[in-house]
C-alpha cells in the first residue's frame, strides 16, 4: 500500500524553525521521479513551495527561497523540509506528495498522485 506520512509540524514564534518529515512506504522514494512540499493556508489554494527531481534538482517557490531547504535520504525513505526564519504568513497545513513520473509542472498539485495527511505549522509573532 502506497503510503506517505508528515511529521514535525508544530506551533512556533517568528524566526524560528521547524523540520517536516515525509515518511513513504509502498515505493521506494527514489522510485518517485518528482517528489514536491506543498502547504495550504485557510481559505487560499495549495501552494508548492519545493520540488525534489530524483535526477538531483531541488526547486523552491520565491517565497521560501534561502529560508527552507527540501532534502531526501534514500536509506530512511524520508523526504525533509527543513524551514527556517519562519514567518507568520508561512503558517499553514503542509503536505507532502509524490509522483512516478518527471514532472514539468511540479509546483502544480493536481499532477501528482500520492499525497499525504498534511501537518499544521503555525508560526506566531
Amino acid at each position: 500500500q502506497v503510503q506517505l506520512v508528515e511529521s514535525g509540524g508544530g506551533s512556533v514564534q517568528a524566526g524560528g524553525s521547524l523540520r517536516l518529515s515525509c515518511a513513504a512506504s509502498g515505493y521506494t522514494l527514489n522510485s518517485y521521479h518528482t517528489l514536491g512540499w506543498f502547504r495550504q493556508a485557510p481559505g487560499k489554494e495549495r501552494e508548492g513551495v519545493a520540488c525534489v527531481y530524483n535526477y538531483g534538482r531541488t526547486t523552491y517557490a520565491e517565497s521560501v527561497q534561502g529560508r527552507f531547504t527540501a532534502s531526501k535520504d534514500n536509506a530512511k525513505n524520508t523526504l525533509y523540509l527543513q524551514m527556517n526564519s519562519l514567518k507568520p504568513e508561512d503558517t499553514a497545513i503542509y503536505y507532502c506528495a509524490a509522483d512516478l513520473k518527471t514532472l514539468d509542472y511540479c509546483y502544480t498539485a493536481v499532477f501528482y498522485n500520492y499525497w499525504g495527511q498534511g501537518t499544521q505549522v503555525t508560526v506566531s509573532s
